[in-house]
């Protein structure tokens, strides 16, 4: 195997643990950064940036073009009418913006070029201001409504799930000859004399050589936190046949920590192919088993104080707060899937049996609703730990524009003090119709195209954070992939209606 992270001496990290066992970040400025791709030997500046739909972008630029100015007045380097969702073609001129705090060597490029990166602000040319479509941005806005409610800042902690394959092909091209796809891993419950084949929703923790994915996880997880910065909490198979694989990451603020998402997926996908793979976030490629999921936990705080813990609550030690942010999430949900379950395949995750969430209800330890309240400790010398888990995106969602929503909602249910009712301790997927309605659990969206009809009639507690201009382009652009998948043939239509 080809190994990255060894026998490095490592940057000083931008982040230091704290006695309560947060990791805060240390800023880095400008000149440090300069001085730092000196001291280096960097050659290349790899300035990088989210589109709408949650790609990754970037553009690389030598480092004698990268000066004092490039942090204050940015880098001219950007057609945004050449990335989805950004820019019509007559408004096409942007500049990017690094973010000192963001740098980092890229460990798989070699010394000979070597590369760092960082991530950047989108503005539009002319000194024309921010670019309000940049979900950067949108998560900054967050923020910055956040304090505006009195919040200093809120953490966020999210399970980003994935898949990594031998080998996968696919043939869509020619529609009319008929479309295809094959998924190959040595681990996969249909690998026939395989010794690794793990059996469908039997990847849950078995230890190597089963998991053949430890040493990539290793790596991953070194990479991540000695070159990008990203403390990793413990990583694992995940229930998946087919090597499905989790990292945790340290919780971290809102835009901190949908900028380690992107780097993390960055990484997973990179080191990947090193190691002759591929790795995909696509929530559903399996047939028969656990989909992948972004499980995504959160909460506020002020003055060093977890606003979401109680200790005098019995039931979670969860604060009136949290109930209301809860409530929030539970008005919002069917709205918020068109922003966190952004795909069509994402519903295909959606359905009940594989631990995915399907009904809109509250829980403390149950996984079958779509909030729950982890309590596997209690008392106050965990109430760091004391937070809320929403269970439905997944890591097809763009996280800069998850979290945002997530909060968006959460603080509606704030504002309005809105009740989420009473927990749910019943598994939800046995629970007759009759029953859930006694109940008054509501289902999620089963489709994209669901999902983005009840976004078109509740957006109004986004509006505080998302212009209606980038609700309008995310409505635009979910639309046209519903519609691009939902017109075609699929092959197992043959199967069922080819005699008719």
């Amino acid at each position: 195997m080809n190994t990255i992270a060894s026998g490095r001496e490592e940057l000083q990290m931008p982040y230091k643990k704290t006695p309560n066992g947060r990791f805060e970040p240390i800023s880095r400025t400008p000149e440090e950064v300069l001085e730092m791709i000196k001291k280096e030997g960097v050659k290349f500046i790899d300035l990088q940036f989210t589109d709408v739909p949650g790609r990754l972008q970037h553009v690389t630029i030598p480092v004698y073009n990268l000066d004092l100015d490039a942090f204050e007045m940015g880098v001219p380097k950007l057609d945004g009418s050449s990335i989805t969702g950004f820019a019509e073609i007559h408004e096409s001129d942007m500049v990017l913006v690094p973010d000192p705090n963001t740098f980092a060597i890229i460990p798989w490029i070699s010394e000979n070029m070597k590369t760092a990166r960082m991530i950047c602000d989108v503005y539009w040319g002319l000194g024309l201001g921010r670019l309000l479509r940049d979900p950067r941005a949108v998560a900054q806005k967050a923020e910055e409504v956040l304090r505006q409610h009195g919040y200093e800042v809120s953490y966020w902690g999210p399970e980003v799930e994935f898949f990594v394959f031998d080998r996968v092909e696919w043939d869509v091209l020619d529609a009319y000859k008929g479309q295809s796809y094959r998924i190959e891993s040595k681990e996969a419950a249909w690998a026939v004399g395989s010794p690794f084949s793990i059996r469908f929703k039997g990847g849950y923790f078995p230890a190597p050589p089963q998991d053949t994915l430890l040493e990539y996880r290793n790596e991953c997880s070194i990479i991540l936190t000695e070159y990008f910065n990203i403390p990793s909490d413990a990583h694992h198979h995940e229930v998946a046949t087919a090597g499905q694989c989790e990292i945790d990451m340290h919780y971290d603020s809102l835009t901190n920590m949908a900028d380690n998402v992107m780097t993390y997926k960055f990484v997973i996908k990179n080191v990947a192919i090193k190691y002759g793979m591929i790795a995909t976030f696509m929530p559903k490629p399996v047939f028969g088993d656990n989909a992948s999921g972004m499980h995504v936990h959160t909460s506020l705080w002020n003055g060093g104080e977890n606003l979401f813990y109680d200790p005098s609550d019995e039931y979670a030690e969860l604060s009136q707060l949290g109930r209301y942010f809860v409530g929030g999430l539970l008005e919002h949900g069917r709205s918020l899937s068109a922003i966190v379950t952004p795909t069509t395949n994402s519903y295909k995750r959606l359905v009940p049996g594989y631990e995915a969430p399907v009904y809109l209800a509250w829980s403390r330890s149950n996984r079958s609703a779509c909030v729950r309240i982890p309590v596997y400790q209690k008392g106050p010398k965990v109430a760091a730990k004391k937070r809320v888990e929403y269970r439905p995106p997944d890591p097809s969602a763009n996280p800069y524009l998850c979290f945002a929503a997530i909060l968006a909602a959460g603080l509606d249910g704030i504002k309005k003090k809105i009740d989420p009712g009473d927990p749910v301790d019943e598994n939800i997927y046995l629970l007759t119709p009759e029953r859930r309605r006694e109940l008054g659990i509501k289902e999620l969206p089963r489709s994209l195209k669901e999902a983005v009809e009840e976004l078109e009639s509740d957006q109004e507690y986004l509006k505080p954070i998302f212009t209606q201009d980038l609700i309008d382009k995310i409505i635009e652009l979910e639309m046209a992939n519903y519609l691009e998948v939902a017109m075609r043939p699929h092959p197992y239509e043959f199967y069922l209606y080819f005699d008719v």
